[in-house]
């Protein structure tokens, strides 16, 4: 009887207090609406205070899911959890989406022996979009970058995008957290990598001196800090939704499917009318081509999902499936989407002005971090270039900010650089060993080792630059 009372008593306190947490007015797009998805818009909190034993239920709640992924409940979760759960609307079609994409999810994660918690992952990634792009040009609903998923071997090109393939894409993040455990040692940890990056969990690791993510979240970039108690509360939602009268919404896949794989070039519009359905809904079903063509060959067959049909649409499948459309089959590989590069494209000095320094002209109002952005160099390079002791400037100054300005000043170039040689271990992958080397990408890596594709072989010697 004691423990009873004393159980309604720390859950009454709990009540009085909560109103205590402060959380910042969010708007609609920040919470990850279908039009514009960004893994650095999960709502930022304010200062939240949270006492002991604060919202017992909650933790008991998480204590009761919690498989293999840490569902830890603090402060931080608590404020996600009153925000979610109050996005009904939100949370009742990531429901009624999950009928159709958590099975896609589990088998893929299954299949590289990842916890199934990590489905829902997706849900504060893109809203279970797979058409959302991020700001910076993450793309589809694990929302991956351009460089990231080519290391995964996703193909972009002018007809497919396969960021954008839910099959495809969910077997390409189970890959990046095999390799991001692998390397950490910690699911959540592993899931700030998916975040992050590998590289800034493990400097923060070192600045914290500790391997659990709420001793290192104060070194990890903002939008991180906030990114794993996001996700346990999205876990929690998703779990209890019917706690928070949040309904599962129908959607637009309620229905049984089918998978053909196809060698022809296959227009969903006739494929379409061949089973008597909207071409929107092949579409949806198949959001990676970007033409609405399936480009299938016999060298490399290609997947389209099809709603489940009587067998008395079988001919006409057969029919549209062979006919193969008379069409440009150029295959032209896309570049870049991600805005950081294109950036950092757009700042690189041209070829004619790689063997002199350049300059500017300070103008009125400029300060030396403004100046420095716009060439793409580090305010300390600009004072060792030009002898500052003070970031103090003033207007009409001359200033060097040309990258390789002090090379130049001895009138020498700086001797390029040696190749370092990588031995391949078990697990690696290209992209894991491009984040081991600061600079490197996996397509340098590809071209200094003579790679056409991503396979490589334990043992293997790589040279990196």
């Amino acid at each position: 009887m004691k423990k009873i009372l004393l159980t309604i008593l720390i859950f009454c306190s709990s009540l009085s207090v909560f109103s205590q947490l402060k959380v910042k007015h969010l708007t609609p797009d920040s919470l990850g609406q279908e039009k514009h998805t960004d893994t650095t818009a999960v709502p930022e909190l304010g200062q939240a205070i949270l006492t002991y034993n604060q919202n017992y239920i909650y933790k008991l709640r998480l204590d009761s899911i919690q498989q293999t992924v840490p569902l830890t409940y603090n402060e931080f979760v608590q404020s996600y959890i009153d925000i979610y759960s109050k996005r009904k609307d939100m949370y009742g079609k990531m429901l009624g989406l999950s009928n159709y994409y958590f099975p896609i999810f589990e088998q893929a994660l299954k299949a590289y022996n990842i916890p199934s918690e990590i489905k829902y992952l997706p849900i504060i990634e893109s809203s279970m979009n797979p058409h959302a792009i991020s700001r910076v040009g993450a793309t589809g609903l694990w929302q991956f970058m351009f460089g990231t998923a080519k290391g995964y071997g996703l193909n972009m090109d002018n007809f497919v995008d396969e960021r954008k393939d839910p099959v495809q894409a969910s077997y390409a993040a189970a890959a990046y957290f095999r390799d991001a455990y692998n390397e950490l040692g910690d699911w959540l940890l592993a899931i700030a990598a998916y975040n992050c990056g590998k590289g800034n969990v493990t400097r923060a690791i070192d600045k914290a001196g500790s391997n659990d993510f709420w001793q290192i979240r104060p070194y990890l970039p903002k939008e991180t800090r906030d990114y794993v108690p996001a996700f346990i509360a999205a876990v929690y939602v998703m779990q209890y939704a019917d706690r928070h009268e949040i309904t599962a919404q129908n959607n637009s896949f309620s229905f049984k499917t089918d998978s053909i794989m196809v060698t022809k070039f296959v227009a969903l519009n006739d494929l379409a009318k061949a089973i008597n359905y909207d071409s929107t809904t092949l579409a949806a079903l198949n959001p990676s081509y970007k033409k609405f063509i399936v480009n299938g060959t016999s060298e490399v067959p290609k997947r389209v999902i099809i709603p489940k049909v009587d067998h008395t649409y079988y001919a006409k499948i057969f029919e549209v499936v062979n006919a193969d459309l008379e069409i440009d089959r150029t295959l032209t590989a896309a570049t870049t989407d991600d805005v950081r590069e294109l950036r950092k494209l757009n700042k690189a000095p041209l070829k004619s002005q790689e063997n002199k320094a350049q300059t500017h002209n300070v103008k009125a109002g400029e300060t030396l971090t403004a100046i420095a952005n716009k060439y793409g160099v580090e305010v300390q390079d600009i004072k060792v270039w030009n002898k500052l002791s003070e970031t103090s400037i003033i207007p009409g100054q001359k200033l060097v900010v040309a990258k390789n300005a002090d090379s130049l000043k001895n009138g020498k170039n700086k001797p390029a650089s040696k190749p370092m040689v990588y031995k391949v271990e078990v697990g690696d992958t290209l992209f894991a060993i491009a984040e081991k080397f600061k600079g490197a990408t996996v397509e340098a890596i590809q071209k200094l080792n003579g790679l056409k594709g991503h396979v490589i072989k334990v043992g293997m010697l790589l040279k990196i630059m």
